[in-house]
């Protein structure tokens, strides 16, 4: 992870998240939208993040995925990840993350929110970590308080769970608990 220069205290900020917020193409997938001759759109995501997002369901974190388009695709590996809202089709990201957190009741310092994209500033302005990707939009890395090193759709949301975890103190005792490590 790199501190971006805003002033605040990444680790800080990482100890009071109760819940990740992500955006999904940039982010949980590389980008690449990959059509078949049927018009059929694929979607590549990483194992790791996979396990990332089980982690953080582990230590007790809520996930919700924030996305301007329209996927089955999405919708199942948000399923098969037991992520507790995923949000499609969103034309103003802002709006949705208000709702989910006004829904669980939770203050903007206690959610963290990982985006690539001019459309998820609004949100990442809200957040209380506000997390990038290392091939995001100048404008969105100028938002940031955490630049990952992992791209999106590569390891970035693993990396982002394991910061909010390491810096909450939790991180060894879920090894320990889950893998004996």
């Amino acid at each position: 992870m790199k501190e971006t220069p805003s002033g605040h205290k990444p680790a800080d900020r990482a100890r009071k998240v109760k819940m990740l917020m992500m955006d999904v193409d940039g982010v949980l997938t590389d980008g690449q939208m990959i059509f078949t001759n049927q018009g059929d759109e694929l979607k590549s995501f990483d194992v790791k993040d996979g396990t990332g997002i089980t982690l953080a369901h582990r230590a007790g974190l809520l996930t919700a995925i924030l996305t301007g388009k329209c996927s089955q695709i999405v919708a199942r590996r948000a399923k098969q990840l037991g992520i507790s809202f995923c949000r499609q089709d969103l034309r103003n990201k802002l709006e949705a993350y208000e709702a989910i957190k006004e829904e669980k009741g939770l203050s903007d310092e206690e959610i963290a929110y990982i985006g690539d994209d001019l459309i998820d500033i609004p949100a990442m302005r809200r957040a209380g970590l506000a997390v990038a990707v290392p091939d995001a939009v100048e404008e969105v890395k100028a938002e940031a308080h955490l630049i990952t090193e992992m791209p999106g759709g590569k390891g970035a949301v693993r990396e982002t769970v394991e910061f909010i975890l390491k810096a909450q103190g939790r991180w060894e005792e879920l090894l320990n608990k889950l893998y004996g490590i």
